[in-house]
């Protein structure tokens, strides 16, 4: 198969690519699942733009630099912060719906690390929403083919060839993509002129998290595979309120918006706790919210605190939070008079694929978007929100960039397809379920919220067990969404342990005892 651009993942960020690249070129978007699968549909905050006065530019950069722990990329943030009310207009004429306020003004939330209210929002379903719009957009049109149930195994480089690459490789390129029918087990050969990696974050790498099953890393192994450059793959991003509810995956998450609307972080006993770590309290950075609530769970030998809203108005908590409400009623909790019990879940991925501005990778026509990226825009720790406004800002300059050399790329021939010689069908699968429950263990015990040299080592010893194993299996068996996402997840983590191990300090998310802490 061919195509002018190949879009690996279905969330906001490949989207959006595949919406404005479509106008000049046939556009494939290929997805492990169904379209809707995607960290985007999940994501209840919102699109952080300057809207109003008393907001400026200036303050939303400063409260990015501030978050981000003096490790943000100055020009990321200035593109992403002056380009938001653009790419939120681009969402509007998509048909994305925001909240307004009675005299027709958007209502502005605040979380986390903001000093103005400036997230547009829907109620609290904003992914969920700007997927819907997208979804439609993107399956009306022609120009765009969606190959739903297929698996990206690997990216097409010059590898493919017979030339031996590494990341010093000049001249490198993706040339597409080897991607798994997993309905057929067929594997097609998808040449693709530019290939855009989209393919979201990595959240499955803990037992605990806010992403959705399919969140396991694939895009950035992918790249990682390719001999893409990676970075800030340290800085794991703990939300700090996800709701305690034993047993279900994934964990259902709290908005940070319901503490900009006036929650209070708890004690079991009631009492307030948060002003004795940060003077915004409640309404700290995430990562501070997140250490300070692992402290006193670890001191107490508890497995929750709660969040309080049953202050604020009822009838105000039920029409701004409906499905949190919802959802904690199906439990036995109405949130306008009990106590929300929260605790910290895996939920983003500051690094990534290394990107420039125009978010392509150190290989030539490969472009990574989203969370598979890492732009600089996050430094060492995320400011809220402002994940889903770079998914739709840095779209825009991908195609820009991509279609200065259109019209001179070719697609390249000589591919050979997948090899299935020596291969027979998967073994038995609970090898590849044991491996992944022990990988997600290893990397909550030793390279959670707070980490240590000692617990790092002893997490790259183990996890180079389960890699020996897991190649072993990959090498003699034909290729299965669970074995290549079980890869995946372990080339993730050893970005992970091995660039933790490489931060000789304490900086934002990247929080160990054998380094003093570096304060915001």
């Amino acid at each position: 198969m061919k195509t002018d651009f190949l879009v690996i993942g279905s969330g906001s960020a490949g989207l959006s690519f595949a919406l404005k690249a479509a106008e000049y070129g046939h556009v494939t978007v290929v997805t492990k699942g169904e379209l809707v699968e995607c960290n985007t549909n999940y994501a209840q905050g919102g699109i952080c733009s300057v809207t109003y006065e008393p907001d400026t530019f200036e303050k939303h950069i400063e409260d990015t630099l501030v978050c981000g722990a003096g490790r943000c990329d100055k020009e990321a943030v200035e593109i992403v912060v002056r380009n938001a009310p653009e790419a939120a207009k681009t969402l509007i004429d998509w048909g994305v719906r925001f909240d307004k306020t009675e005299d027709n003004r958007f209502d502005l939330h605040r979380e986390g690390g903001h000093s103005e209210h400036r997230i547009l929002h829907y109620q609290d379903l904003t992914g969920a929403e700007i997927e819907r719009a997208l979804i439609e957009r993107v399956r009306e049109h022609e120009n765009i083919t969606v190959l739903e149930h297929h698996f990206a195994i690997d990216l097409l480089t010059q590898h493919h060839l017979g030339e031996i690459v590494t990341r010093h490789t000049r001249g490198l390129a993706c040339f597409g993509a080897y991607v798994l029918n997993t309905d057929t087990d067929e594997i097609l050969t998808l040449l693709a002129k530019f290939t855009i990696v989209a393919a979201g974050g990595c959240g499955n790498l803990y037992n605990t998290t806010t992403n959705p099953l399919v969140a396991t890393g694939d895009g950035i192994a992918m790249c990682h595979r390719a001999k893409a450059l990676t970075k800030n793959m340290q800085f794991i991003q703990f939300h700090p309120t996800s709701l305690y509810n034993p047993g279900e995956r994934p964990s259902f998450l709290i908005t940070e918006a319901m503490r900009g609307y006036g929650g209070i972080l708890r004690l079991q006993n009631g009492q307030e706790f948060m002003d004795k770590y940060h003077p915004m309290r409640s309404l700290a950075p995430r990562d501070v919210v997140a250490r300070s609530i692992d402290h006193e769970l670890k001191i107490r030998g508890e497995e929750f605190v709660y969040l309080d809203v049953t202050h604020m108005p009822a009838e105000q908590t039920r029409h701004h939070f409906p499905n949190i409400y919802e959802k904690c009623l199906s439990i036995g909790i109405d949130i306008t008079k009990d106590m929300i019990p929260v605790c910290p879940a895996a939920h983003y991925c500051c690094g990534g694929v290394t990107v420039d501005g125009n978010a392509e990778s150190s290989i030539k026509r490969l472009y990574v978007l989203g969370e598979s990226s890492c732009t600089g825009l996050h430094g060492a720790n995320r400011l809220a929100s402002n994940s889903l406004t770079e998914a739709v800002v840095y779209p825009e300059r991908a195609v820009k960039h991509a279609l200065k050399s259109l019209a001179k790329v070719e697609w390249q021939e000589g591919i050979p397809d997948w090899d299935f010689e020596g291969t027979a069908e998967a073994e038995e699968m609970v090898l590849v379920l044991q491996n992944r429950k022990e990988l997600q263990s290893i990397m909550s015990n030793y390279v959670g919220i707070v980490r240590s040299n000692l617990r790092l080592e002893r997490a790259m010893k183990r996890l180079t067990i389960i890699w020996q194993e897991t190649e072993g299996l990959y090498n003699r068996t034909k290729p299965c969404r669970e074995l290549c996402e079980l890869r995946n997840m372990i080339a993730v983590a050893y970005l992970t342990i091995k660039q933790a191990r490489e931060c000789h300090e304490s900086v934002g998310l990247h929080y160990t005892i054998d380094y003093p802490p570096i304060s915001h």
